[in-house]
């Protein structure tokens, strides 16, 4: 479930070797951080090449609606990573770099997504929370399969809207900084939660493809624990897959999208 990027930056280094050797399978980000998107943009390519001959050098990442909440755990996590970073600050870098999983090898300059802009695609955008983790995550997973989107792949993540477009709750605006671990959204929210996301592949020559991903379910909470548990599932059932620290896009591709789709309540869609 893991999406913190200086920790998984560290397993890496530290595991990827040894889990190699071994024959360890190692999935990092099997939750709505990332396979959502990790996924999406295999899906997006996979299309790419059926309509437009081939992958594509750039992808677009727009969070269309979502209603969900968030954990006191998530809430700590994420206090605990900031409390990290100011300790060492040599760890900022990792974090803010979209090639922070990606060890020993840097893709060009990717857009910050980190103010609102107007996308000529989509409208009015304004920055998602959990980009920090999902670019580092499509990155690695491009590096893991050999980087069939190319070394110039271009990838960033936002929600469409303006400011307050569809997204999170903002730890800040939440008394007393949010949740205590151990609280969270209640059976009820959870169950009324879901998320729609829209991939833009373009091509060199301006032709594009456009995909969906959604989940019937709060993304962190109720959609989460089904991806969960269908990555194991499809990694214990995949006994090709070598040992390694992977994401479960990379590992599991197709497989995976054909088991969320009928047992986790995603749907992955082409929309021209």
């Amino acid at each position: 479930l893991s999406g913190e990027p200086n920790w998984m930056r560290r397993m890496i280094e530290t595991h990827d070797a040894a889990a190699k050797a071994s024959g360890a399978r190692i999935l990092f980000s099997c939750g709505f951080d990332s396979i959502p998107f990790e996924l999406g943009v295999w899906f997006c390519q996979e299309t790419a090449r059926q309509t437009l001959g081939g992958p594509v050098p750039r992808v677009k990442g727009r969070v269309r609606d979502m209603r969900g909440g968030l954990s006191g755990g998530t809430a700590a996590s994420g206090a605990a990573t900031m409390a990290a970073i100011q300790k060492d600050p040599s760890l900022m870098a990792i974090m803010m770099s979209p090639f922070g999983l990606t060890p020993g090898f840097e893709g060009p300059p990717q857009p910050p997504g980190n103010a609102p802009a107007d996308d000529p695609d989509v409208g009015p955008v304004s920055p998602f929370m959990m980009a920090v983790i999902n670019t580092k995550n499509v990155h690695r997973s491009n590096l893991l399969m050999g980087h069939p989107y190319g070394r110039d792949f271009v990838y960033d993540e936002m929600t469409i809207g303006g400011q307050g477009g569809p997204g999170f709750t903002d730890l800040g605006s939440l008394p007393g900084g949010g949740p205590k671990p151990g609280e969270g959204p209640t059976k009820e929210e959870r169950e009324a939660g879901y998320y729609d996301i829209l991939f833009i592949g373009i091509a060199p020559d301006g032709r594009q493809v456009r995909v969906s991903v959604k989940g019937d379910m709060d993304p962190g909470y109720g959609s989460t624990s089904k991806m969960l548990a269908e990555s194991a599932i499809c990694l214990v059932n995949s006994p090709d897959v070598a040992g390694g620290v992977w994401t479960p896009g990379a590992a599991l591709q197709g497989r995976l999208v054909e088991r969320l789709q009928d047992h986790a309540g995603l749907t992955f869609a082409v929309e021209g």
